[in-house]
């Protein structure tokens, strides 16, 4: 496992299943999600029992709280070991926990382990305009705004624009030494 300040990182058990079908089949939480249609909970336990073991091809983790709530899932995926990039997917499904920092703080938490495990140099996600929430917390792990595809996105009878925020190891470890500095 692996920890932050609130969270800790684990690997997918198939008992997460239920929590995740709960949340993906709850559109105030699928409409920040690719997920358009509602989903079974035997496709969703398929999709957990096939998610692959953690290795430099990509990891999946489960987001708990320091005491063993399970409140999220994380993704680092489309690693390219030959630009040492890879793409970030996060999903805080437990609405109690929206707002709250533990978002920011996983994703801090697994920069950690993409910059200084896996040696990675690039992290990269995307985020839908209407999202402001996740926007900030991105923002307060250290990701700045690098692109935008316009009205790439159809939900609530509209386009949006997809936002692409990225983070570079060496902006990671200038804010790790800030934060450590003023502690």
């Amino acid at each position: 496992m692996i920890e932050g300040q609130l969270v800790r990182l684990r690997a997918r058990e198939p008992g997460d299943a239920e929590r995740a079908f709960g949340w993906i089949n709850d559109w105030e939480v699928a409409r920040f999600l690719l997920v358009r249609y509602p989903l079974s909970l035997a496709s969703e336990r398929i999709w957990v029992e096939a998610t692959p073991a953690a290795s430099f091809g990509g990891v999946h983790l489960a987001i708990d709280t320091l005491d063993g709530r399970h409140i999220g899932n994380l993704d680092l995926r489309n690693v390219m070991p030959e630009n040492r990039t890879a793409e970030l997917g996060i999903m805080i499904g437990d609405k109690q926990f929206w707002g709250r920092g533990y978002g920011a703080d996983a994703v801090r938490t697994v920069a950690r382990l993409a910059f200084h495990r896996m040696n990675l140099n690039r992290l990269y996600l995307h985020t839908y305009a209407y999202n402001e929430r996740a926007q900030r917390s991105f923002a307060r792990a250290g990701f700045t705004l690098e692109g935008r595809l316009r009205n790439h996105l159809f939900v609530d009878g509209r386009y949006w624009d997809v936002l692409v925020m990225g983070l570079l190891r060496e902006e990671f470890d200038a804010q790790e030494q800030t934060a450590g500095a003023g502690a």
